[in-house]
């Protein structure tokens, strides 16, 4: 993992750097690399007693531990905060010491991890699964610097500059494209297929569970040594150049790779100049520029949430070339590459590229490719005709079509108030978000609501013998907060893939609607899942996950042939939400539908029947439903308003689920609304 490794010395080296975001598969030890960089950072110098660990020589001028006066301060190892995924605002930010409040009368504030990673580094392990007011909060601190808590009459400025540090499993979903973007460097990790590296990995394991002690004394020298060439290359790093020409090749490969806004070329300014450093040099050369590039781009590429992160390397040493050198090159010119440039890395080949995201094509619109059922020179074979009837579930079947291009679809929610986990799709009860009232607490108190505390306390202080400036308050006078914000449901898909969905165009634009709700649900930080039904039966071809991106990566894959058993699609889709009720039951479900509302089974038979006793046992449970409508041609025959009837919920044509047709729908018909009211008041006034 020379990447990995490298990728967390340059920010040891220059803390500007911005932070190291690791994706990879579980089991890749990605948290014990990160947690080992807290031993090779250098101690932080802090004036003593503050709980903000201000610089003795340049103290915060608005510490809240502040004014201080000058001293020599002491040194301390520097910190690794743990953020843990399912932390509280308070504990994050600091909040008002509650006891203190009510007991004394005074307002004393309580820092948080912001606070103690503040000259440090802030490790979330698993940051995609970090909840969006968490990531509201860590955002708002990387871009300032400082954070500013405001709540229950506390005003309060500290600074908060910290090196943010994040570990992921891409397969458990992915980042906001905000926070993604606020890593400065980011590196793919893999497990080695090499048999001897694994050999060695197992024995270092062993080694380490029989004698922990000797085990870090036998490193200890090659530590040591690290952690002197970080102090010397932090020693060069402000002698080190950055010239003109590095520059014009920093800037040309960020507009070759049409990245967003300026962040990434600050970045790789700051990278390059680290390698520079890390290596020992004064100059910033090509080789650095090129390391910088793989780092700080692959992330920055991604153009929707289904690209994988990824550079293409020969468009990266073509611009490279171009642009190098000390004058400006001619754009008609063919260059010639300069011999002596060494392709390695500065460490003596340790992390000389990203392989894992080199490997990968360029991230963005494909080229067009014939599609899999199409010959080589791109005509489509021999249409099947649509409704295939075999009872084999693999006669008649097509092989995977590509999806049409997603578009922004209508906002599909559940009905209802509920109290799932944090997203942004249905109205819920929930931690954060617009207070709607007050309550007495179930169970433990998490949000206080101090007006409503103090009103319930104040008319029974003289009974209760109050003679301090303290409030006497007892439990029955707590109260918890509401708040209304929203939620994150469970959206199921249940596809039909049958023959009478096989048609090129028509399946294209199925996959494609799908594709554009799971974008939705991406967005909305939901769970997915995703069940098909063809043939003589209905299999889960993906379990309710939070990656979104496997689910569209299923949906490519998804061929389409046979016949249509609907109903068993709807009782597996019943069968996944019934054990997903046990194991998340305040996550509340949305089933969506796609098909044409058609059903075949058995001869004798009735198979339309069958699916309409299975819907209403969705209807039964109370379970929110979608039909999207496939139907197509100019002769409907309505099954699936009929699906969606039994069910208990809305159907909705491909061409209605277009957020934009529906606006134009709803202003047709304030047009048509007003034209109507129009028309009756001049009747009236006749």
């Amino acid at each position: 993992m020379d990447d990995l490794r490298l990728a967390l010395l340059l920010n040891a080296v220059s803390p500007a750097v911005g932070g190291v975001l690791v994706r990879g598969e579980k089991g890749t030890a990605k948290s014990t690399a990160v947690r080992a960089l807290a031993a090779l950072m250098p101690d932080v110098d802090v004036v003593a007693g503050c709980r903000f660990s201000c610089a003795p020589g340049a103290p915060d001028p608005g510490c809240p531990d502040g004014p201080h006066e000058a001293a020599p301060g002491t040194a301390r190892p520097a910190r690794m905060v743990e953020l843990p995924v399912g932390a509280s605002e308070d504990r994050l930010v600091g909040a008002l010491d509650i006891e203190r409040a009510l007991a004394d009368g005074v307002k004393a504030f309580e820092p948080g991890l912001l606070a103690d990673a503040h000259r440090g580094v802030l490790y979330v392990d698993e940051v995609n699964l970090l909840h969006d007011h968490l990531v509201d909060l860590l955002l708002d601190a990387a871009a300032m610097g400082a954070s500013y808590v405001e709540r229950e009459g506390v005003s309060v400025r500290h600074a908060a500059r910290f090196l943010l540090v994040g570990t992921m499993n891409p397969e458990e979903g992915e980042l906001r494209p905000q926070l993604l973007d606020r890593f400065g460097l980011t590196v793919e990790v893999a497990a080695s297929r090499e048999p001897e590296q694994r050999v060695e990995v197992v024995r270092r394991r062993l080694a380490y569970d029989d004698d922990p002690a000797a085990f870090a004394a036998r490193w200890a020298d090659e530590e040591a040594a690290l952690r002197e060439r970080i102090a010397a290359a932090r020693a060069l790093l402000p002698r080190v150049g950055l010239g003109d020409a590095a520059l014009r090749q920093i800037a040309a490969t960020c507009a070759a790779f049409e990245v967003d806004g300026m962040r990434a070329d600050i970045v790789m300014a700051r990278t390059a100049t680290a390698l520079a450093a890390w290596a020992g040099r004064a100059d910033v050369r090509e080789e650095d520029v090129r390391q910088a590039a793989l780092l700080a781009l692959p992330h920055r590429r991604r153009r929707n949430p289904f690209d994988a992160p990824g550079l293409d390397e020969d468009k990266l040493d073509e611009t490279l070339e171009r642009f190098g050198g000390d004058d400006r090159p001619d754009p008609d010119a063919d260059p010639d590459p300069d011999p002596g440039t060494d392709p390695s890395g500065p460490d003596g080949g340790g992390g000389g590229g990203v392989p894992p995201q080199g490997q990968g094509p360029e991230s963005g619109p494909p080229a067009e490719q014939p599609g899999p059922s199409e010959s080589p020179a791109g005509q489509p074979e021999p249409s099947e005709p649509a409704g295939a009837s075999s009872a084999d579930a693999g006669a008649g079947d097509r092989s995977a079509e590509r999806a049409a291009e997603p578009f922004r679809t209508k906002v599909l929610s559940v009905p209802g108030l509920g109290e799932g986990a944090a997203g942004r799709r249905s109205r819920a009860r929930t931690e954060h978000g617009r207070t709607t009232g007050a309550r007495r607490p179930r169970g433990a108190l998490t949000k206080l609501h101090l007006a409503a505390t103090v009103q319930a306390a104040a008319p029974h202080q003289r009974a209760r013998g109050r003679s301090g400036p303290g409030l006497v308050v007892r439990r029955d006078d707590l109260r918890q907060t509401t708040r209304e914000g929203r939620e994150g449901n469970l959206v199921l898909f249940v596809v039909d893939a049958s023959g009478s969905m096989a048609a090129r165009r028509r399946m294209s634009s199925v996959k494609g609607a799908v594709l554009s709700l799971l974008l939705d649900a991406y967005q909305r930080r939901d769970k997915v899942g995703l069940v098909t039904f063809r043939g003589t039966g209905a299999e889960v071809a993906l379990p309710p996950t939070s990656s979104v991106d496997a689910a569209a990566a299923r949906l490519e894959e998804l061929p389409t042939g046979g016949r249509t058993p609907l109903a068993a699609g709807l009782l597996k889709a019943h069968d996944v939400l019934r054990v997903e009720r046990l194991r998340d039951p305040s996550r509340r479900p949305l089933l969506v539908v796609v098909t044409d509302g058609r059903a075949t089974g058995a001869r004798g038979g009735d198979a339309l029947a069958l699916a309409g006793r299975a819907a209403r046992l969705h209807a039964a449970e109370g379970t929110a439903a979608v039909v999207v409508d496939c139907e197509a041609g100019p002769v409907r025959l309505g099954l699936a308003g009929n699906l969606a009837r039994e069910l208990g919920g809305t159907a909705v044509t491909l061409d209605e689920l277009r957020a934009d047709s529906i606006a134009g729908l709803v202003r047709d018909v304030r047009a048509a609304t007003t034209g109507t009211d129009s028309t009756v008041r001049n009747r009236r006034a006749a």
